[in-house]
């Protein structure tokens, strides 16, 4: 090697161990941009990770197009505490658990905790059952039921719950059902819309139709109808019987996932339009609401069973055959002792049955989330205006001579008619009397002279007098508010006259007012700032499903021969919200065919206790000796009902406290806890109206021995 670090070749020799000298320069090192982005990128590009220990993401629909991984879970947790669990999975051992697919396997059904958390135990209870109906879990094969739990008790509340759950979820991980249809009376259209504003809170839209014409109603259920998928915008429609009826034909072209019919038992007769439209409705699921149970008449018990669950009692033949004839054969007096006991064992085998798809349970729930309720039937004298027009009337007209073999005749039918408004006022016959139609002949001298429909004149009738102290004592002592119920416009016009001259502030709801305003009247009376202080109800307009919790006292100012209808009435105002007393006021005219009405109401008699139509059907429940009863006068007791019952709690017609040892009420009536003359009395604004007309009355405090109330 040549100095210089040359070779002999020439070339420049470069040492392994040396690296080459860098060109000198005063500029910075600058790492490669290029190289600098592909680093951040990878850091940015790392998955999301939520920083919750054991965090499961949850299982949305929203996944657009991407497949979800993993095991399938429920819409909400069934471990959580308050949790309302309707269906379980089977519990599968670690080697089932390894063959079963994934995609397939069956999750819990849990309540939305939104709903789960306001449920009482009772209505947890319910949506159970009914959940179990409707998915034929409890008949296999069969997918309706009946809910029959008393006024008050929330079955709006458990019927939304189910119909929630079924539209949200199911065992399989999707909707069980896209759409559901809501049958309800017109007055309580707007009602169940509220209901599921304020239960569901703005999570669903329901479709409510309520009026319109005829092709704008077609559009709206066309349109409802032809709703697909998973995400229906309103799933949920709400119609009444009548609009059904007349467009049952749009809806039929379709199906529907489940059908409520609220006020159930106007689907009693299976000949009539209404049942037969919703009977052809393509749906499996059906509920049938009702808070009266049938009374009277097996094939309208079969109507209702056979409605929501076809074939289970067979066909209407086979029914009256098999269940009908030996039952009531063996109720019969002269049944033999084998038709007896074989009417026994079929009446236990058709309640075995129809116990699998119906659920009821008492008010006496209630007492424990609801102020005391006390009941009182108050016994009023006739004035003696009254008392003569009522003797006059059956010398006169002689109804009992027009009774023949038990039947009754339209003319006795206007008899009694015409004795029931009499008892609330002459002023209801007194167009009669200017006719001097049959009974009423001469009677317009009886009147005062001077004598004017345009008054009111409280004085003229005994339960008009004690009603007009009720409202002066009840408005001068206390901020309660009061509803009136009558079976008759013209009493609600006599009750407007008393409520003009009192000047009170007053609603009246009346078959004459549009469903749209019912509604709206209703919902400004309950407002605790509304000025209202009477709102007067006609039992036959609206008495069913109103809430009128605004008021906590009712005056049921006369009797209905069926007393599901004045159940109906009196359980307005005790109900859900209730923060009040409530006093219920049931006024009968002593010794007069209204104290005949209420007894008839509260005899227990089996399967034909009641008469559950209309006055043209009393004569199938009454002997000719009953009948003849119902014409009668008895101006000499302070309760005809009280003699009948002989009650052996009373001495000189005030109740022993506690009663004689050995002795009860034992007759019908023994659900009334305490019979009262003046000084039995605890309430105020009764007693301050005795000395008016008031004879006796009956109490019945709501379930005071669990509150310990004396």
């Amino acid at each position: 090697q040549r100095a210089g670090g040359e070779t002999e070749s020439g070339e420049c020799y470069r040492s392994p161990f040396r690296k080459p000298l860098a060109a000198l320069t005063n500029r910075p090192h600058c790492l490669d941009s290029a190289q600098h982005e592909a680093f951040i990128r990878s850091i940015l590009s790392k998955p999301f990770k939520v920083p919750i220990p054991n965090y499961k993401g949850p299982l949305g629909l929203r996944a657009l197009g991407i497949r979800r991984a993993g095991v399938r879970s429920p819409l909400h947790d069934p471990f959580e505490e308050g949790a309302l669990v309707l269906y379980e999975p089977p519990v599968l051992s670690a080697h089932d658990q390894l063959k079963i697919d994934k995609d397939k396997a069956p999750v819990h059904v849990v309540v939305d905790p939104v709903l789960s958390r306001v449920l009482r135990p009772h209505q947890r209870e319910g949506v159970k059952f009914l959940w179990d109906c409707v998915t034929s879990r409890r008949i296999p094969g069969s997918h309706g039921c009946i809910m029959a739990d008393e006024m008050g008790l929330g079955k709006t509340l458990q019927c939304i719950t189910l119909m929630w759950t079924l539209l949200r979820q199911s065992p399989d991980c999707k909707p069980e059902i896209e759409k559901a249809v809501v049958v309800s009376p017109s007055s309580l259209v707007r009602n169940w819309y509220n209901e599921v504003e304020k239960w569901l809170g703005g999570r669903t839209q329901p479709l409510a139709i309520d009026g319109g014409s005829k092709e704008e109603i077609d559009r709206k259920l066309v349109g409802f109808m032809n709703q697909r998928g998973l995400r229906v915008p309103s799933p949920i429609l709400i119609i009444s019987y009548e609009t059904f009826r007349l467009h049952a034909e749009v809806l039929q072209k379709g199906s529907v996932g489940l059908v409520i019919c609220d006020e159930g038992h106007r689907l009693k007769n299976s000949e009539n339009q209404t049942y037969q439209a919703l009977n052809s409705l393509n749906t499996p699921r059906r509920v049938l609401i009702s808070g009266t149970p049938i009374q009277n008449d097996l094939l309208e018990y079969f109507s209702l069973v056979h409605f929501v669950n076809s074939g289970i009692l067979g066909t209407a033949q086979e029914f009256k055959r098999h269940f009908e004839m030996p039952i009531l054969k063996g109720r019969d007096a002269d049944a033999s002792e084998a038709e007896r006991h074989k009417g026994e064992e079929r009446l236990k085998e058709l309640i075995s049955i129809v116990n699998r798809c119906l659920i009821r349970r008492t008010s006496d729930i209630l007492s424990k989330y609801l102020p005391v309720k006390i009941e009182q039937v108050v016994c009023c004298r006739l004035t003696p205006l009254q008392a003569e027009l009522y003797k006059n009337f059956l010398k006169q007209a002689k109804p009992v001579e027009e009774l023949k073999e038990g039947k009754i005749s339209v003319s006795s039918l206007s008899s009694i008619t015409s004795l029931k408004k009499l008892c609330n006022h002459p002023a209801l016959i007194h167009d009669k009397c200017v006719e001097e139609e049959e009974g009423f002949m001469g009677a317009l001298d009886l009147f005062p002279a001077g004598y004017s429909t345009k008054s009111v004149e409280p004085q003229l009738s005994g339960k008009m007098l004690v009603l007009d102290y009720i409202l002066a004592v009840t408005k001068s002592t206390s901020s309660d508010k009061v509803v009136l119920v009558s079976n008759y416009t013209q009493t609600l016009d006599l009750f407007e006259k008393l409520c003009r001259s009192r000047r009170y502030l007053y609603v009246r709801l009346d078959g004459t007012m549009s469903i749209k305003k019912r509604a709206k009247i209703v919902e400004r009376f309950n407002s605790p700032s509304s000025p209202e202080f009477i709102f007067m109800l006609s039992s036959k307009a609206g008495g069913c499903g109103l809430n009128l919790i605004g008021a906590n006292r009712l005056v049921m100012f006369d009797p209905d021969w069926n007393p599901a209808n004045d159940e109906q009435a009196m359980a307005r105002v005790w109900r859900d919200g209730q923060k009040k007393m409530c006093y219920i006021y049931r006024l009968l005219s002593v010794g007069t065919i209204e104290e005949k009405i209420f007894q008839r109401q509260t005899h227990k008699k089996a399967l034909s206790s009641c008469v559950v139509d209309e006055e043209q059907d009393v004569e199938r429940h009454f002997s000719l000796g009953e009948l003849k009863e119902l014409f009668t006068l008895n101006e000499t007791t302070t309760s005809d009902t009280h003699d009948k019952i002989k009650c052996r709690r009373c001495v000189n017609g005030h109740q022993v406290r506690p009663p004689p040892e050995g002795s009860d009420c034992t007759s019908d009536l023994s659900q009334w806890h305490h019979c009262a003359d003046k000084r039995g009395l605890q309430d105020s604004v009764l007693k301050a109206a005795w000395d008016a007309a008031v004879t006796f009355t009956f109490h019945h405090h709501s379930h005071e021995e669990q509150r310990g109330i004396p």
